[in-house]
């Protein structure tokens, strides 16, 4: 018995020199250890054969294997530790790094689409004498509809339209509560932007969405007429689209304001004979419009009989789907990289 565990730990230790010089790579040495050391390799199957030496063989011959276990470790250890290092030389070698190059530059930060398209609304209004005020996005029943002459069974104070916070607070669903706040604190003649975000109950889809952004602009003076809108509306879209545009004006109701209307277009895509964008229309509806109704002058505190006044909103999500025709208003609240870096 101990001349055959004699012979079987000499050949262990031939068998596993001569497949350890086979190895060619740190895959094939891991596979080694495990075949060789594992808890079903042949150093476990010697332990095994312990029990059949006697009880004066059992120490020496236990020694014996766990010298040749050790063995066996270590080797793997060095073999390992060479092979790995040939690797990471190989491949230094196959890709030619050069340490002393300057490393990449990672790539800059940008601005959103939604707020190009916003700052640059902004800029042109600025230019046309308005100063920019922001309202809460956070806001009272009063501020967001009952200031604005909004009737108590109106449709749009439902929950399916407005989200609500508490019987009194809820999430604006427009920017023109800034209108009375603004009338509040100051006295005519106020010429005013006022942009920021605005929340509606509504059913996501390409061309709504639950939050938006939106820019109100209104301008409360003595003598402020129809005329005074419809020339500062022909000026803002011809220098946001980048084109002279063609503008027409259609009537519409609004409780904020008397008369009210809807403001459009000629498609800048199609040129008015109709395509996808303009659904076939030729025009392109971009934003609400109207002379400020007199009840919601006297509520923010300002007599109508002195002063008249036009207002007008629109969302800033229109303009960039048009502008970089973008089949889709998700796209914007999706944070893919992908598609936010196109916008230099």
């Amino acid at each position: 018995m101990a001349a055959s565990l004699i012979d079987q730990i000499g050949q262990l230790r031939t068998h596993f020199i001569k497949e350890l010089q086979d190895a060619a790579n740190s895959k094939d040495l891991e596979n080694l250890k495990v075949k060789y050391l594992g808890k079903k390799g042949p150093i476990q199957s010697l332990m095994m054969e312990l029990k059949n030496c006697t009880t004066e063989e059992r120490p020496h011959f236990g020694k014996l294997i766990n010298d040749l276990k050790e063995e066996l470790v270590s080797h793997c250890e060095n073999s390992l530790a060479r092979l790995k290092n040939q690797e990471m030389v190989d491949r230094f070698e196959k890709e030619w790094l050069d340490p002393t190059l300057p490393g990449r530059r990672g790539p800059l930060g940008r601005e959103h689409p939604v707020t190009q398209m916003l700052n640059h609304a902004l800029d042109i209004l600025i230019g046309m004498g308005f100063s920019v005020r922001l309202g809460p996005d956070v806001d009272t029943d009063y501020y967001n509809f009952g200031g604005l002459n909004f009737a108590k069974d109106h449709p749009a104070r439902d929950m399916q339209d407005t989200f609500y916070l508490s019987t009194k607070w809820l999430l604006r669903t427009h920017t023109s509560n800034t209108q009375v706040h603004t009338m509040e604190n100051f006295s005519p003649p106020i010429r005013v932007v006022a942009p920021g975000r605005c929340f509606r109950n509504e059913t996501t889809s390409a061309r709504s969405h639950v939050f938006f952004h939106q820019v109100e602009a209104f301008y409360i003076d003595k003598h402020v007429t129809f005329a005074d809108l419809f020339s500062t509306m022909d000026e803002f879209w011809s220098k946001l689209l980048g084109e002279k545009v063609k503008t027409r004006f259609r009537p519409s109701y609004f409780p904020f304001t008397e008369p009210g209307l809807e403001v459009d277009v000629l498609c800048t895509r199609c040129k008015g004979s109709g395509c996808r964008i303009c659904k076939h229309t030729g025009w392109l509806e971009v934003c609400g419009a109207g002379m400020i109704h007199p009840n919601v002058l006297r509520k923010g505190g300002i007599d109508p009989e002195v002063y008249s006044g036009f207002a007008w909103g629109m969302g800033i999500e229109r303009p960039a789907i048009l502008k970089h025709q973008i089949p889709d208003i998700r796209y914007f609240t999706q944070n893919d990289m992908k598609f936010l870096t196109q916008f230099a």
